[in-house]
């Protein structure tokens, strides 16, 4: 069982696959081919344990959607329906519009065999043509709705939207109408986040989703000297506690060095024991991913599946916490972000560990990556650890958890545009797993300001995410942002708390979590109630 993936859907659709007793044969309908989809899906996210992706939804799929006008201009022709050319259009923009709704229910209803529902993500965005436009339509006017008789915000597909000058990054583009679409879903959903195209070939060498919710693939040429994404995977994560090494240092620079290479050491052999497990793995362990195409292969039964994860094929992951923490730790006194110097020194122990991994691809041929890590779970648990060996030490284990890889510190009140330009030198470092986001109050009637945010991130930073409060009260009806209390998320308006009768919406790390339904941990609880919004001068708001 490896991490997470981009699934060759395009492949499984256009050649066919088996699952259980069924002879899947290509769709000849979009209905038909999501309907599929939601299968596979399910399927996979049973046999990995991390996140499930589909990259470039909008152009894989389009094909079905020009498979189900020519089957309804073939109807209305039949029965001769005047006006042929508008009644296809319109049959197919409705089975579109249905068909990705019913999607996003099946995502939401299914349960994997790991006892939860598939994480998910749908990339989307460059398609041109008439049916990929309809479908990056079809995908936010159904998140936009929302779930049910509340309309409540669906958490999964993560949505990513891809923006490319010239595609649909400024007025004139082409699709430049889709991207206006996605200002107001992510204003009133949060997703979707935004790709940035250019920044995103430029810091990973080419174009693709992230696996899951950040880790991302580097480049691989298949024999023809053609470039793969669909298919391929992360094998996993070992992830460095870089505050308790700060800690163990108390205070010594060059002590922090040498222990830090030290784990670098250990993190190494975890990480070469993750690979050893796969080897000698036969294909009929979990014949979706090897033998019916998710991984974009057909292997035999008894074929040794390791084979496909070599030579870069699949990356395999560092990932590190607390970059903030171990700042204060190490030097204490002022923050980080006012200090040049300070900052400097966490982007100089990225740059050690991305040394280190780029070592060690070099030494074995795998795809070694530095990733930052979303740490859901670490935050609290290594925060616990620490302060049960070291006490409670100002600045570094005294909140409660630590701050989410190289992120600023949640409570520094600054401007987007300056938050973007901290994490900045971060991403090209950790190249194989990242993201950047911005905390905004209600901005559903000021989507100009969130554009503009956007668009100075396309010069940035090749990935983000915008939080924006957009939680129900179905008491009162109240929407906005709930308040974080000793009873959990409470409406502001009336005092309700009661789970069944709010929706309360919240990212996680790089997901979308509901705390009302799945409770954060306590670290996690208590960085989501210190963050402050990024105000831009009056700008946002």
């Amino acid at each position: 069982m490896f991490n997470c993936m981009l699934i060759d859907l395009k492949g499984m659709l256009t050649q066919g696959f088996k699952m259980g007793n069924a002879e899947i044969e290509p769709p000849k309908s979009i209905s038909t081919a999501t309907a599929v989809t939601a299968q596979i899906i399910a399927q996979v996210a049973s046999h990995i344990y991390g996140g499930t992706t589909i990259n470039r939804i909008d152009e894989v799929l389009a094909p079905f959607v020009t498979a189900s006008y020519n089957k309804h201009r073939k109807t209305a022709e039949e029965w001769n329906i005047p006006d042929a050319e508008g009644y296809a259009n319109s049959r197919t923009i409705k089975e579109c519009y249905d068909a990705f709704q019913s999607l996003e229910y099946e995502v939401n209803t299914l349960h994997t065999a790991n006892g939860q529902t598939p994480f998910v993500t749908f990339g989307f965005g460059l398609g041109t043509s008439w049916e990929s436009r309809l479908i990056q339509e079809s995908i936010l006017r159904n998140r936009i709705a929302g779930l049910g008789k509340n309309r409540k915000t669906a958490v999964f597909p993560k949505l990513v939207f891809a923006i490319r000058d010239g595609l649909n990054h400024k007025k004139g583009d082409p699709n430049y109408d889709i991207k206006q679409l996605a200002l107001e879903c992510a204003s009133k959903r949060m997703y979707p986040d935004i790709l940035n195209y250019d920044q995103v070939v430029k810091v990973t060498g080419s174009f693709k989703t992230p696996m899951g919710c950040r880790s991302f693939l580097g480049v691989w040429e298949n024999e023809n000297g053609e470039q793969i994404h669909d298919g391929r995977n992360n094998l996993g994560v070992i992830s460095l506690n870089l505050p308790r090494i700060a800690l163990e240092a108390k205070g010594d620079e060059a002590t922090f060095w040498k222990l830090l290479d030290e784990r670098l050491v250990l993190a190494r052999k975890a990480l070469m024991t993750r690979i050893a497990r796969l080897e000698g793995v036969k294909a009929r362990v979990a014949p979706i991913l090897y033998m019916e195409g998710a991984c974009g292969v057909r292997l035999n039964a008894d074929d040794d599946v390791s084979e496909i994860f070599k030579n870069g094929r699949a990356s395999i992951s560092l990932g590190y916490i607390g970059i903030h923490e171990t700042i204060n730790a190490l030097f204490g006194g002022e923050h980080v972000y006012d200090n040049e110097q300070l900052r400097a020194k966490g982007i100089a122990i990225v740059e050690r560990l991305r040394q280190a991994v780029d070592q060690w691809k070099e030494e074995t041929g795998y795809g070694f990556s530095l990733y930052s890590t979303p740490s859901e779970n670490l935050c609290d648990r290594f925060c616990r650890l620490d302060t049960a060996e070291f006490g409670v030490v100002p600045g570094v284990t005294d909140k409660g958890y630590y701050t989410n890889s190289f992120h600023l510190d949640v409570e520094k009140k600054v401007n987007p545009y300056d938050k973007i330009d901290f994490e900045a030198p971060y991403p090209p470092l950790a190249n194989g797993g990242f993201i950047c986001y911005g905390e905004y109050p209600n901005i559903q009637h000021n989507l100009k300001a969130l554009e503009d945010v956007w668009d100075y991130s396309y010069q940035h930073v090749p990935y983000y995410g915008t939080n924006t409060p957009i939680d129900e009260c179905y008491e009162c009806g109240f929407t906005g942002e709930f308040e974080c209390t000793s009873k959990g998320f409470t409406c502001p308006k009336c005092g309700n708390h009661d789970a069944s009768r709010v929706s309360v919406t919240r990212r996680v790390c790089g997901y979308l979590g509901s705390p009302d339904a799945r409770p954060f941990n306590a670290g996690k609880q208590e960085e989501v109630k210190r963050r402050v919004k990024h105000l831009g001068n009056g700008q946002i708001g």
